[in-house]
């Protein structure tokens, strides 16, 4: 398979996506930019957030791991799919009845201007470098496999993650939520064709029927799920527990996931969207590890060295032995995945920023125009922010991208997770101008416990509950800068 094949599928996709970008954006004001105008339609945005959620990180380290680790991803997932009633049923309710353009006014409204600003610079942490190593993966394929290929002229890598923010900028920057909830939901569609397509032509090239293809992962080693060795960092109740509170904290405390939640049109449409997101997202997280059996099975039907880094078993397979077809289709989930992983991420961050940090949505000494500036400034600031953390990770990565993203997720999410429960279930006031560092310190105890976990917790090894254990540190730490009650 060519690269300048390759490269003309690229152009026409963004070609696509710019035409959208341009319908979407007509007419649009700060509500279009921001909530949608209140009429996203539930399905698409149930739809449209696969595509945010799995990413480039699920395309290809998920597959790839199933070597080491089997099907127990599957157990976070089943967390993840109980988490998102607890967001349906929890927290969107509070949302809608608060009328927020940002979550984190919440914060605002029950402890204080600088607990909604930590808030949201928590989120805006996590983001960044959670969408940064995101579309460092999909981005380092695509360089290695296109880019690196052309013999006449060598693209550096900075240069081509160059071009994909462009190219984001451009159909993002104006159209705001209204066109990501249509732009995702088409990169969700050619996302889950990847994966879809991929299944369908391994299991040609293997030249066996579909149903003796689901026999063979059925009874393949690899698809044992439950991890029942309580010391092991993947323990079943480790991973479900882990999964429900990660779940709640990255999506349902996470502004990049909730805005386009409050885009639709009422709660019950939104309480509708988030509860066939969970069923979808379980159904394609499937799909995803059958495909890592059959891949690992092709390697060995082939006689074919499987690459030592688990990041590079996929792209390998598809773009170098599985023909035309299948590298189309490799590369149609992947595209879908590099832009579906960061587009979305610079609207929200810029939400953030706006109405959180800068708190510009409430500012009447600045005109409509000049607020449009100020929104489309930042929108490019965090594009540039964006790359620079990219090459550091291009840089500096030593493991599974998917790693990366969860350690980040249980250390940068712990705080907001602690913040929103003494928030909602107590009655607890805290000293605003004290969060901020009840909410560096509690981070710094919970990642000393986990470098040192070998000397305090002996053969424990801790896993996705980081997270819970995160919260409950930062939680502690909180319950110090409490108010007293006046009597």
């Amino acid at each position: 398979m060519t690269p300048t094949l390759i490269l003309i599928f690229i152009g026409v996709y963004f070609l696509l996506l710019m035409g959208i970008g341009w319908y979407t954006s007509r007419k649009s004001d700060a509500s279009t930019y921001f909530i949608g105008n209140k009429a996203s339609p539930w399905y698409l945005v149930a739809f449209g957030m696969i595509g945010d959620s799995l990413s480039g990180v699920t395309y290809i380290s998920v597959p790839g791991k199933v070597e080491t680790a089997n099907f127990s991803y599957l157990q976070v997932v089943l967390g993840y799919f109980l988490g998102y009633f607890v967001i349906s049923s929890v927290l969107l309710p509070l949302y809608y009845r608060m009328n927020l353009l940002s979550i984190y006014e919440y914060l605002k409204s029950r402890f204080g201007v600088v607990t909604q600003k930590t808030g949201s610079l928590f989120f805006i942490v996590s983001r960044l470098l959670g969408a940064a190593a995101r579309l460092y993966l999909a981005a380092n394929v695509i360089q290695l496999f296109v880019f690196d290929q052309f013999t006449t002229i060598k693209i550096p890598f900075a240069l081509s993650v160059s071009v994909i923010l462009i190219l984001m900028l451009l159909y993002t920057y104006k159209g705001g939520i209204k066109t990501l909830v249509y732009t995702d939901t088409l990169q969700s569609l050619f996302l889950v064709l990847g994966v879809v397509l991929s299944i369908a032509a391994i299991i040609s090239k293997m030249d066996v029927g579909f149903w003796s293809a689901v026999t063979s992962i059925v009874h393949s080693e690899k698809s044992n799920i439950w991890v029942t060795d309580v010391l092991k960092s993947n323990f079943v109740l480790k991973d479900i527990i882990g999964g429900l509170f990660i779940a709640v904290a990255m999506t349902g405390l996470d502004q990049n996931m909730m805005q386009k939640n409050l885009s639709c049109k009422s709660l019950g449409e939104a309480q509708k969207n988030m509860n066939w997101f969970s069923v979808v997202m379980l159904c394609v997280n499937v799909f995803f590890l059958c495909l890592g059996v059959l891949i690992y099975q092709y390697y060995a039907f082939a006689h074919i060295a499987v690459p030592t880094a688990s990041d590079k078993v996929f792209p390998n397979l598809a773009l170098n032995h599985l023909g035309v077809f299948a590298g189309l289709v490799f590369i149609i989930g992947l595209t879908a995945a590099t832009f579906s992983s960061a587009d979305s991420v610079l609207t929200t961050l810029t939400t953030s920023a706006y109405v959180d940090i800068l708190r510009l949505d409430s500012n009447t000494d600045k005109t409509d125009s000049q607020k449009a500036i100020w929104r489309t400034g930042i929108h490019i600031g965090f594009a540039v922010l964006l790359w620079l953390l990219i090459l550091v990770f291009y840089y500096a990565n030593t493991s599974a991208v998917i790693d990366i993203v969860l350690k980040v997720a249980g250390y940068t999410y712990g705080p907001l997770l602690a913040l929103f429960t003494i928030g909602l279930f107590t009655s607890i006031s805290l000293r605003d101008r004290a969060v901020p560092v009840a909410c560096v310190v509690g981070p710094l105890l919970c990642f000393l416990l986990n470098q040192y976990s070998h000397s305090i917790l002996g053969d424990y090894k801790i896993g996705t509950e980081l997270i819970v254990m995160n919260a409950l540190i930062t939680f502690l730490v909180l319950l110090i800068f409490k108010k007293k009650k006046v009597v």
